[in-house]
Order: C-alpha cells, then structure tokens, then sequence
C-alpha cells in the first residue's frame, strides 16, 4: 500500500529549489509529481574532481575557487546512470527508475527564493548584481509585485556567476503574479523607451545554433517563444550590456496539488499524431506543462482503437507556454494510458525519449 503523501506542507521542496549532495552533486527538483521517499531531480552540475565535460561553456568556477561542470542535454542521465545510480527514485506508476534523491541522501537545500533576498539585501557586488537589483526594481515598481514573489535560479542561486558574461535568471511564483508580469512585459517589450525587450524579437537570435527539430522550424520556434512573454532581454545602461533576462513560473504552495499518491499506472502506448483545442491552459506555464484538450483528429501507431486524448503533457520546455486556450494546434508524442484512483483516460507526453526532436507542438495556422 502506497503511502498517502497529500499535504503540501510536507512537500519541503518544490520545482526549481535545489539539493546537494554528500558527493557535491547539484540537482535541480523537477515539477511537482514526486514519491514519498524524494524528489524526481535533473542533474544540473557536477565537481570537476567526479565530472569533466567538453563543452567549453559547461565550465563554472564556484565559492573557493572550487570548479564544476554543467550538464548539457544527456550527459547528466548518462552520468547518473553509469556512475552514480543510487541518485535515482523508482517512479511506481511508471514502474522504472528515474533521476532523483531520496530524502536520506540531500546534505543541502538551495531555495531561490531565499537567495534573492539575500542579494536584496546585500550591496551590490559587482554589476551584474546591480543589475539585477535595477531589474527587480522596474519590475515590481511596474507591477505592485513584491520582490517575495520572485527568485533566482542557475549560476546566481550557487555562485558560480560571472558579473560582465552571466544571465539574469528569475523565478516567478504564483499564477496570479505570473499573469501581472507577462501583462507588464507585453508592455515593456512594446516601448522604446524600456530597458527591457522580447529576447526573441529579432530572428537572428539563433544564428550559429544547430536546429534539431523535425517537425518544428526556427521560425516557427521564434514565433512561439516570441509571444510567451518570460524571456527578454535587458540594456543595462551602467555596465553598457545587454543581459539575457528569464522570469520561469513555478507555483505557490498553495497552487500544489499532489497527484502522485492516486496515480496507479501509466502505459506508453507509441507515437501519436494528433489536431486538439485546447480547452484549459491553466497549468501551461509550469513544469510540467499540461494542456486539457479536446481531440479533433488522432492517428497512432498502437493497435488498441484510441479514440481520443484528454490532455497533453511536456516535460520539454520549447513546449510549455506553447498555446493559449481555444487554440488549435498540432502535436506529436508518445502516448500513454494514464490510471488513477478515479479515471482511465489517455494523453500525449513531449519528454527525454529516442525520438526526442521528433516531437513537436505548434499552432495548428501559423
């Protein structure tokens, strides 16, 4: 008998907070579906005594001068599963392990919250520090937000960031205060006389970047990320930089709700391809990103008739924010067959799979 895991208050950690552990490994909490026993986590950086990459920006030099790793897109699954395994939670409903620590196993916590009020605190240390005091400031003054709605997360949240080449990256909690940022944004991106700009706005932004997506085009990504209205980026007149600034939705306390304990199963099925509406888009935003849909056409590649999906669910951040309700758009995934306490239904889930760059979700007319 699975034990009952309901109570928000006993969830201590949620999606974007970090864990450290006895070996130095920093992992990032990943969303909010999570067994009793710890937390699904991504990998995000290693010690450069336990992992070294290739990847000439993976390089992070911490408090100390201690030296890390950052892991880009397999290489922390990879990492885990060939070195360090016992960094892994068994996903019941799934039926398989997955990246993760268990509660006995985290040394550390990292909230980012926690963090940016001690950079608020503090006097600026150099000007990226500055900086992103100068862009809170613009931003709650904008919106009556208070600067406990936000956080930081990435090299600001573990020190390991670089005043004149770092990013800005924020958290923003809630759905209510995620709302009044994009408003305020849509805004700000709209004025010549803001510092701050619609990072995708222009189409070279991808200039020298490899494109891997099958059935999703550049263009088609720019127009998407264009309109979600939490990527930007900042012209800071004192430092005279123009800094990558990213405001990523996590939800409040009390927007939590644990799904794991009724979970039973989940089924992959096979690829589907599929037309939907999107008929709530109230949880697009986090991670993962999920969509209720009505099901206008549905073609698979499983032999059970499956009439129709009830939702899509990604866990590929290209794809959160991706439509709005009332859309139509077109999506191709793994489907799966999702069991619970009280239902029996069917989604399409846009994951880390074999056919990664095969999958995709866009407005349907572009």
């Amino acid at each position: 008998m699975r034990t009952s895991f309901r109570s928000t208050a006993a969830l201590k950690l949620r999606d974007r907070d970090a864990i450290i552990t006895s070996m130095g490994i920093i992992f990032r909490v990943y969303g909010y579906l999570h067994p009793p026993e710890g937390y699904v986590c991504d990998v995000e950086y290693a010690p450069s005594n336990i992992f070294q990459s290739a990847i000439p920006k993976a390089f992070r030099r911490g408090v100390s001068d201690k030296t890390y790793y950052k892991f880009f897109e397999d290489e922390g699954l990879r990492f885990i599963r060939q070195k360090y395994p016992q960094y892994q939670v068994f996903h019941e409903p799934l039926q398989k392990k997955i990246v993760g620590v268990k509660k006995n196993q985290i040394k550390e916590t990292r909230k980012p919250e926690r963090k940016l009020q001690k950079l608020v605190k503090q006097t600026p240390a150099d000007e990226l520090h500055e900086a992103l005091l100068d862009v809170l400031k613009l931003v709650t003054s904008a919106t009556g937000l208070k600067t406990e709605n936000f956080g930081v997360f990435g090299s600001l949240l573990h020190g390991f960031y670089h005043p004149r080449f770092s990013d800005l990256d924020f958290v923003v909690y809630g759905k209510p205060q995620l709302k009044k940022l994009r408003e305020y944004l849509s805004e700000a991106y709209e004025s010549a006389n803001s510092p701050l700009k619609n990072e995708f706005e222009k189409p070279n932004v991808l200039e020298g970047k490899k494109w891997r997506f099958h059935n999703y085009s550049p263009q088609e990504f720019l127009w998407h990320q264009r309109r979600k209205l939490i990527y930007g980026v900042y012209h800071d007149a004192k430092s005279g930089r123009v800094i990558k600034v990213e405001f990523e939705p996590v939800k409040e306390w009390n927007e939590i709700r644990d799904e794991y304990s009724t979970l039973r199963k989940i089924t992959r099925l096979g690829w589907a391809k599929a037309l939907v509406r999107v008929t709530d888009d109230a949880e697009a935003a986090f991670m993962p990103a999920i969509y209720t849909v009505e099901t206008l056409k549905l073609s698979t590649s499983n032999s059970a008739r499956v009439k129709n999906v009830q939702r899509i669910v990604s866990y590929v951040e290209e794809f959160r924010l991706q439509a709005f309700q009332d859309e139509t758009v077109y999506v191709e995934g793994n489907l799966e067959k999702v069991e619970t306490d009280n239902d029996v239904f069917h989604q399409i889930t846009l994951t880390r799979c074999p056919n990664y760059y095969e999958q995709t979700m866009k407005l349907a007319r572009l």
